[in-house]
């Protein structure tokens, strides 16, 4: 079995976190996805872009592999959606939102999608593409830094 580090701050592979936001229950290094949809999303220059509207699994890798972000729009109407690689957002347990270290106006230029025309996530050629906007490794290339050798405590 794997231990959980509560100091380890996750690299290339997930989400990191930050902050003292630590309350009741089981946050922040596992947490239920609909906990996380409707947390705003803040950029690199610090404007408020928009919220998490899903999180999206890799189900064959078991891994979480983008957050949709809506922006704009009106009672959900008009959204633009944009997918954001899980490793390259930050959850900012205290201010309760995530961070991504990317302008707003980057996010504004990469053309996103609607709720009626999603890609095709599981397109490696798609996800790269993804992966190199946000500058980030592709998950599925990420060194794995999860398991552990098993030792006799750990039985």
């Amino acid at each position: 079995m794997t231990r959980l580090d509560p100091h380890r701050t996750t690299g290339e592979a997930g989400a990191r976190i930050v902050g003292g936001g630590v309350g009741e229950g089981p946050g922040p290094d596992v947490m239920s996805a609909d906990t996380l949809d409707g947390n705003k999303v803040i950029t690199a220059d610090g404007e408020h872009v928009g919220k998490i509207s899903d999180i999206m699994l890799d189900v064959r890798g078991g891994r979480v592999a983008y957050a949709v972000l809506s922006e704009g729009g009106f009672l959900g109407m008009g959204d633009t959606l944009h997918a954001i690689p899980w490793n390259a957002l930050t959850l900012d347990t205290a201010e309760k939102c995530f961070r991504v270290d990317i302008t707003a106006q980057r996010i504004k230029d990469d053309p996103g999608f609607d709720k009626d025309h999603w890609p095709s996530m599981a397109d490696p050629a798609w996800g790269t593409e993804l992966h190199k906007y946000y500058n980030r490794r592709p998950y599925w290339s990420a060194p794995d830094t999860g398991d552990l050798p098993l030792g006799p405590m750990d039985v």
